[in-house]
């Protein structure tokens, strides 16, 4: 039976120009370079200039993408921004991302479900191009965190870096089955008694200012292997795929740990692993997409693999995305 299916026909990403190392760090907070690398992965971040907003950086990612596509902006219909790190309370980033684009149809807004917001946002793309509601669409993963970091924090404010990542995606006609190009099974979750582990301690129905970012690492640490290893078990499961069949997972950046307990739970091995935290830290929505570009440039994807994206982010948000590229 035929059925619309959301095809990836082009990534991108910007990164900004100021790189950050862990000596520089080590300068301004009571950290070593071994102690972060230890701990987390990660050598370096990139820092968005004071003259660059999200919007900036969504803008940069999405015009590669739509190069590398071979699609011009005014065929797009619908441009999804996540972030938790918007230019404004509102309008949505998406808004200027359409407008710096030259795109004046379809619909734009916003997605907030932090470190997930990228999976959170493909799926609801996903949904309205296979109901045949738009055409093609923009989803875009851009943050600017060092601006709600706490700098004298060494706990988080070394984990975190700026970026953007964007994918076009086009709704084709498929036959249905596994074998199918285009996203295949999604899933995302919430469970908000969590809130309280992993949040940012302002907003302008709260404080009246942004506030900055809190987390307690180990619980965080202790719940993100969990959650996330169930919810690509469940996205396998809805295809019948099985965690080796994977040509490669694409996971959220956030702890070299994490990402080795969760290869570790799911029997593959490092290679199967796309991995950019130790350059470009935790971009929170950024980071899959991000990393997903890098998968591409190094030719790690091509026509026909299989790619699992997975994250978990504040809130606590989840999800995963099974997509052939």
């Amino acid at each position: 039976m035929a059925v619309n299916r959301s095809v990836i026909r082009g990534v991108g990403a910007y990164l900004p120009k100021r790189v950050m190392t862990n000596d520089d760090m080590a300068k301004i907070v009571d950290t070593t370079n071994d102690w972060i690398v230890e701990r987390t992965g990660i050598t370096q971040r990139h820092i968005a200039g004071d003259d660059e907003l999200t919007s900036d950086l969504g803008i940069a990612a999405a015009r590669q993408a739509l190069i590398r596509a071979g699609i011009d902006p005014v065929d797009i219909d619908l441009v999804i921004c996540a972030t938790a790190t918007p230019d404004r309370t509102f309008p949505a980033t998406a808004v200027k991302i359409q407008h710096g684009l030259g795109i004046t149809k379809g619909a734009a807004f916003d997605v907030q479900a932090v470190c997930s917001g990228f999976v959170y946002a493909l799926t609801i793309a996903d949904s309205f191009l296979k109901s045949g509601q738009f055409k093609r669409a923009i989803v875009v993963g851009a943050e600017t965190f060092s601006r709600i970091l706490d700098w004298t924090d060494r706990g988080t404010c070394v984990l975190f870096g700026d970026g953007a990542g964007a994918v076009v995606l086009e709704a084709q006609p498929q036959h249905g089955t596994r074998e199918d190009r285009g996203i295949l099974s999604t899933a995302i979750r919430s469970d908000g008694r969590y809130e309280e582990l992993l949040y940012v301690d302002g907003g302008p129905g709260s404080t009246k200012t942004v506030g900055h970012l809190r987390m307690n690492g180990r619980e965080v640490f202790r719940h993100a292997v969990q959650k996330i290893y169930g919810v690509i078990e469940e996205t396998l499961v809805t295809t019948g795929y099985a965690p080796d069949e994977i040509d490669l997972y694409v996971p959220h950046q956030a702890n070299k740990r994490i990402l080795d307990g969760i290869a570790k739970k799911l029997g593959v091995g490092p290679e199967k692993i796309m991995v950019t935290l130790d350059r470009h830290g935790n971009t929170s929505a950024a980071s899959i997409p991000l990393a997903l570009n890098q998968a591409f440039e190094a030719h790690r994807v091509k026509e026909g693999s299989l790619v699992l994206m997975e994250a978990m982010g504040g809130g606590f948000t989840w999800g995963a995305v099974l997509a052939r590229w």
